[in-house]
């Protein structure tokens, strides 16, 4: 999964010769995913000029998994990769007078991060023959968990969930919850970093079908972790019918609203005496708002 941040324009470091424009950035990327940030470095002079770049990684625990930067220009050109031994985290290249160079920083987060695993790049860029003309920028990156979503057949999607999780109970599997609302048929949602061990930890699971393309937001699946009330959208004086209960099919009008409990009293329109009922409130069904 790759995420592209553009650096927002920048005033700093505008008033040396040397200057980044853009500014650093952050980011939260899931395992085996990519991001990057687009940027410039220039000069103020119109003569050639040699520039010395220092790249400078930290990794947060100092024991994570490894992960991958590059650092190219507009034309593909490789200045910095973790991955070729042939590169250095201090090197030199030119800037052709006062015209911009165009940048690109990459970041890879490895198969193996753990939640919150962080990396930190400072880029610090001198004039070589000005060395106290020098500018940087700094970028970091988080190690996030994914969220996807796997297809089950309707009516088992408890059955699915209860099979997944008896296999992440017994080994490394990644994942580190299942979701599995009762509103939502025909779906059970996983929760880890690895999205490859995710999906090999499913393989085999009766009812289990296929996962959806590409990953869920958070904001997607929000109202599932937090449901709202059973008597939501209910109002006083509304006109209701009973979908469940001795009294199904029949229409009342609601009297009152008990948020704390979920439940509505109504006062049904075919009854020979007037008598409250109370429901639950997700045994009626809205028919006409009160005016």
């Amino acid at each position: 999964m790759k995420e592209d941040q553009q650096a927002v324009a920048s005033s700093a470091g505008d008033s040396g010769m040397l200057s980044f424009v853009g500014q650093g950035g952050e980011a939260n990327i899931p395992a085996s995913g990519v991001t990057s940030w687009s940027f410039q470095l220039k000069s103020r002079e119109n003569a050639k000029r040699k520039v010395h770049m220092k790249v400078t990684i930290t990794l947060t625990p100092e024991d994570a998994a490894e992960w991958s930067i590059r650092l190219y220009d507009a034309t593909g050109s490789t200045l910095f990769d973790t991955h070729s031994s042939l590169s250095q985290p201090d090197f030199d290249f030119f800037l052709e007078g006062a015209k911009p160079k165009e940048l690109k920083l990459e970041v890879y987060a490895p198969i193996g991060s753990a939640f919150k695993d962080r990396i930190d790049v400072k880029l610090e860029a001198c004039l070589v023959e000005a060395p106290s003309e020098c500018d940087h920028l700094e970028f970091s990156a988080e190690a996030r968990q994914s969220i996807l979503a796997l297809k089950t057949s309707i009516g088992h999607e408890k059955d699915v969930a209860d099979g997944i999780s008896a296999r992440a109970k017994s080994g490394k599997s990644d994942i580190s919850a299942i979701l599995s609302p009762t509103n939502l048929r025909g779906y059970v949602l996983i929760e880890g970093m690895n999205t490859d061990r995710m999906r090999d930890a499913v393989k085999g699971v009766r009812k289990a079908h296929s996962f959806v393309d590409g990953e869920m937001n958070f904001e997607e699946i929000d109202h599932y972790l937090a449901p709202k009330p059973l008597v939501s959208g209910i109002m006083e004086g509304d006109v209701v019918e009973l979908v469940a209960g001795p009294f199904k099919g029949e229409k009342a009008r609601v009297q009152n609203i008990d948020e704390a409990k979920e439940e509505i009293t109504v006062e049904l329109f075919e009854a020979m005496v007037p008598i409250p009922v109370t429901v639950r409130g997700d045994h009626v069904r809205v028919l006409e708002k009160d005016r």
